[in-house]
């Protein structure tokens, strides 16, 4: 198992939309295999494919027992039901801030056959399905955070060692 290195909050590829697949081959396949080991570790419930670099719409996830990948995913049901629940990122380690997510999410793509899948999620597991699906919009959950949130979270990364664009 390869570890792909991680992007950090500052780098371009991290803002960017992702390309749909259109491309369902050898390079997809281990893509995908980067992917779900990468979410392996302890303590990771997602990882998108633009954390390691690659601006494809793919994402994998593991969650309270359930995982899987989704490519090409879209969000097709958000419930009109929040909650305020604190979230961090691997592209932005370190730092945790409440974030208002829906409690309830389900999301259609397709997976490696190009045959269609859907996720559906509550709770941990829809927080995680709208996290990644952010990134391939090119969004960190940062940009979710209220003001004085989020004036705090950039002020807090701009002194940390991984902060991709220090000077």
């Amino acid at each position: 198992m390869v570890m792909r290195d991680l992007r950090y909050f500052g780098d371009p590829v991290l803002k960017t939309v992702c390309d749909p697949v259109t491309t369902f081959d050898k390079k997809i396949e281990s893509l995908v295999t980067d992917l779900m080991d990468g979410v392996k570790p302890a303590g990771r419930a997602g990882l998108a494919a633009p954390q390691i670099g690659v601006g494809l719409r793919v994402f994998s996830y593991d969650v309270g027992g359930l995982s899987g990948y989704v490519i090409n995913p879209e969000i097709v049901e958000l419930s009109e039901e929040t909650h305020e629940i604190g979230e961090g990122c691997l592209s932005v380690p370190e730092l945790w801030f409440p974030v208002v997510r829906a409690k309830h999410a389900v999301v259609r793509g397709v997976d490696l056959r190009n045959e269609p899948v859907e996720v559906e999620g509550v709770d941990v597991l829809a927080q995680c399905l709208q996290h990644e699906t952010d990134h391939l919009d090119g969004k960190l959950y940062l940009e979710r955070l209220t003001p004085e949130r989020k004036k705090r979270a950039l002020g807090e990364a701009r002194g940390k060692d991984w902060f991709w664009n220090r000077k």
